[in-house]
């Protein structure tokens, strides 16, 4: 399909800013609504989360929009998990087999500000402080609001896509007119963020090429790197129970779960009193819809159809990877609801698995890191991965370090899983394992992996 008919965006964030860049770049007339002030002028008011983790994914999304240089210019690499057990010696267990398969700390604000220039010197028109308020659909206009001074304005508009979130206004305004089949599962745990300041000489207080864990299993404590030499700590936590942020009424109970069980983190945050203090329990959760459009009108994307938990660093990724595949489905279809059905029959049970194994990789940060079987099948896993290069990916290094499609990824790691436990159960050392039955079990099980474009 030519450039023709004009395109609204929903959404000035990462999605939106990359779709925006990318569909600009291919000569289509696009505007973006945002309900926040322009970062680049009133400083970046995002989420609280100042550092995401890119993947290549992601990358290959920036390259496309011709943003990977300045966005890797203040990128701190995590090479893999730096596990710090309770009492015990930290461990890094790497993502990857080197330097050459790693994920990459990035800040939030400064990748949006980035993408939002990208946008805007593609040719996208860029509007704040803009609330979806309300779409009339039948004549394709949309109502926005600022919601500071109360001015309304309409937007007439072709097509109408939704890249503003968990909390879209867009899905709010589809949801009478299409059966969303909407529903969201929330995880029973909250979270909350401290800092690791810089140290003395300006320089990072621990290991900074590596994501930390304090794994202490029904939750943890995390902390990611940031270019300015700190770090971001965040609790994840029950909501009810015990320990649970029910059972933490006041900053005396907060300070004496970490006196107890991150002992070796609490002298990190020097400012951990007021930090706890200030910093709110944010929620989490999974957004499931069974449907993400709505005809030829609008169509849903990143987090407005897909919320995940943080727990495999992909919600950013999987976002981006939408915003390329919608690009990619709008210059080839014949009209915009071929386009909004290819693109989800294509991304939707991507995003339904990666939704899992995010879930799922809460389980094994938490409570499995540490674990000696876990740390058993890692070494067997290494080794099969070395021995059938074309058949035996990790499934984390297919997530993160390729695009292979989540739901491919999602499947071959159920196969995988089941076989890296047959092979050392009841074991304790790699020694043990029959590798020769390891071997004939990958071949018969593992098809080769298609090379990638």
């Amino acid at each position: 399909m030519k450039p023709q008919a004009p395109i609204t965006i929903a959404g000035a964030g990462l999605a939106g800013a990359l779709l925006a860049t990318l569909l600009a770049r291919r000569g289509w007339s696009v505007d973006v609504f945002e309900k926040r002030p322009d970062p680049r002028r009133r400083g970046y008011e995002g989420g609280r989360s100042i550092n995401l983790a890119l993947a290549e994914r992601g990358l290959d999304a920036l390259r496309q929009a011709g943003l990977q240089d300045a966005v890797m210019a203040q990128a701190v690499m995590m090479r893999g998990r730096m596990v710090h057990p309770l009492g015990g010696e930290t461990m890094l267990q790497r993502y990857g087999r080197d330097d050459s398969e790693v994920i990459w700390s990035v800040h939030r604000g400064r990748l949006n500000i980035a993408m939002l220039d990208a946008a805007e010197a593609a040719g996208a028109r860029l509007h704040f402080n803009q609330r979806l308020d309300g779409v009339d659909f039948e004549s394709r206009r949309a109502d926005f609001v600022d919601d500071h001074d109360r001015v309304r304005r309409s937007h007439d508009f072709s097509v109408l896509l939704g890249c503003d979130g968990a909390g879209s206004g867009l899905r709010a305004a589809m949801a009478p007119l299409v059966d969303l089949g909407e529903r969201f599962e929330p995880l029973g745990h909250g979270y909350k963020e401290l800092e690791i300041p810089p140290a003395a000489d300006g320089g990072f207080r621990i290991e900074p090429n590596a994501l930390h864990i304090w794994p202490r299993g029904g939750y943890m404590c995390i902390a990611l790197p940031n270019t300015e030499k700190t770090f971001t700590v965040t609790l994840f936590l029950p909501n009810e129970g015990d320990p649970s942020f029910a059972t933490l009424p006041d900053l005396a109970s907060a300070r004496a779960l970490f006196e107890r069980d991150f002992a070796d983190a609490l002298p990190l945050v020097p400012d951990f009193d007021a930090d706890w203090t200030n910093n709110p329990v944010g929620g989490l959760g999974t957004l499931r819809l069974s449907n993400w459009r709505l005809d030829d009108r609008a169509l849903l994307l990143g987090d407005a159809a897909h919320a995940m938990v943080p727990f495999h660093g992909q919600g950013m990724n999987c976002a981006f990877e939408d915003c390329v595949a919608l690009d990619r489905h709008l210059a080839s279809a014949a009209d915009f609801g071929a386009a909004f059905a290819a693109f989800e029959a294509e991304r939707r049970p991507n995003a339904e698995a990666i939704q899992a194994m995010a879930l799922e990789n809460y389980v094994e940060m938490r409570d499995r890191v540490d674990d000696a079987d876990y740390l058993l099948q890692r070494q067997l896993e290494v080794l099969l991965a070395e021995r059938h290069p074309d058949r035996f990916v990790p499934r984390y290094s297919m997530v993160s370090f390729g695009r292979v499609p989540y739901a491919t990824a999602f499947e071959r790691g159920k196969v995988q899983r089941a076989l890296l436990v047959e092979a050392t159960r009841g074991l304790d050392r790699l020694e043990q394992v029959d590798l020769a039955a390891a071997d004939a079990a990958v071949e018969a099980r593992l098809a080769p992996l298609p090379r990638q474009a």
